[in-house]
């Protein structure tokens, strides 16, 4: 019996699996504020649908917390944390980061996850940690406005921040490497045309990530997200990804045009909305065309980006047994 490690494997290679991959996560609110919690959230989900790789989604704030920021859980759908408390107001206040250790207290805590799961889960399960890249952790040091606010008036001083953001998620990343990840899932923000143009990105977003992504070069199951629509695919050219997931069904490109730009594997198909308000048979049809666009081929059946917490099991499964066709499981 082909196993998820060996599937994950032969669909980057670009050979024919036994079924199409696939790879939902979602967020565990509350749940996400314990590493052991969390990790049995993730466990009890992963043992419920039996996925292709296990993506473990913190709380965004697991990143930032211990440069002081703060937040709640509010009831969002899609399971994430509303911030309450921002550490960065004045231009000056990017200049006072100092890099983190990976024994800080909340990254720590995130690393006592990861080896929860690594010794629960099958070595021959893909397991990948959520990274979100500089300019995403900046922005909940700062909030959005602040953000952009700074970096169009004050960029060295949010570059002299992003420095410091960095070199501490490149530690992280190299802790998580040690503890047994098989790959980040690597969450970029802004490069979408409706927050920075492709030159202001490639300015404030893109010699952070490079930096960041030295970190991975060991770690074979790198899945970059692009978050939003209208967002700038042609940077993959830059990077070195083997999976690469965006909201496909919303914006540019479709499956089928991105495999003619990206010789990786594509991660999507799914609408997050579909899981949520669409019933079993439409969530199937979506499969199906997906692994129709891309015949099946370098191609992991997953949603854009989180599933909804309210998302209903049946359709959960109605997902999980769309890659069945054929019996061949």
């Amino acid at each position: 019996m082909t196993t998820h490690l060996e599937r994950i494997k032969a669909c980057l290679n670009g050979e024919t699996p036994d079924r199409t991959p696939i790879a939902l996560w979602r967020h565990f609110p509350v749940d996400d504020q314990n590493p052991e919690t969390l990790a049995a959230s993730t466990l009890h989900f992963q043992s419920t649908y039996d996925f292709d790789i296990v993506k473990v989604t913190p709380a965004s704030s697991f990143a930032v917390k211990d440069w002081g920021v703060e937040d709640k859980w509010m009831g969002d759908s899609e399971g994430s944390r509303r911030y309450t408390k921002r550490v960065i107001h004045k231009p000056a206040d990017w200049e006072k980061l100092k890099p983190l250790d990976p024994t800080s207290p909340h990254l720590a805590g995130q690393l006592y996850c990861l080896r929860l799961l690594r010794k629960n889960l099958s070595p021959e399960t893909p397991l990948i940690q959520t990274i979100f890249n500089p300019l995403s952790q900046a922005k909940n040091l700062a909030g959005n406005e602040t953000l952009l606010a700074h970096l169009r008036e004050h960029p060295e001083a949010v570059m002299k921040g992003l420095d410091t953001i960095a070199k501490t998620t490149t530690k992280f990343i190299e802790a998580a490497s040690e503890v047994g990840v098989d790959g980040v899932f690597y969450a970029i923000q802004h490069a979408q045309a409706d927050v920075l143009d492709l030159n202001e990105y490639k300015t404030f977003g893109l010699p952070y990530d490079q930096a960041v992504l030295e970190a991975t070069k060991n770690l074979w199951c790198n899945m970059l997200h692009l978050h939003g629509k209208d967002v700038f695919f042609s940077l993959l050219r830059l990077f070195n990804f083997q999976i690469v997931n965006w909201h496909d069904r919303e914006t540019y490109p479709s499956l089928s045009e991105a495999q003619t730009l990206f010789k990786g594997a594509l991660c999507g198909g799914l609408r997050q909305d579909s899981l949520v308000l669409e019933d079993q048979a439409r969530v199937k049809e979506e499969a199906e065309d997906a692994i129709s666009q891309t015949k099946g081929l370098r191609f992991i059946l997953g949603t854009g980006c989180v599933v909804p917490i309210t998302a209903s099991h049946g359709n959960m499964t109605a997902a999980r047994k769309s890659v069945l066709a054929g019996g061949r499981e």
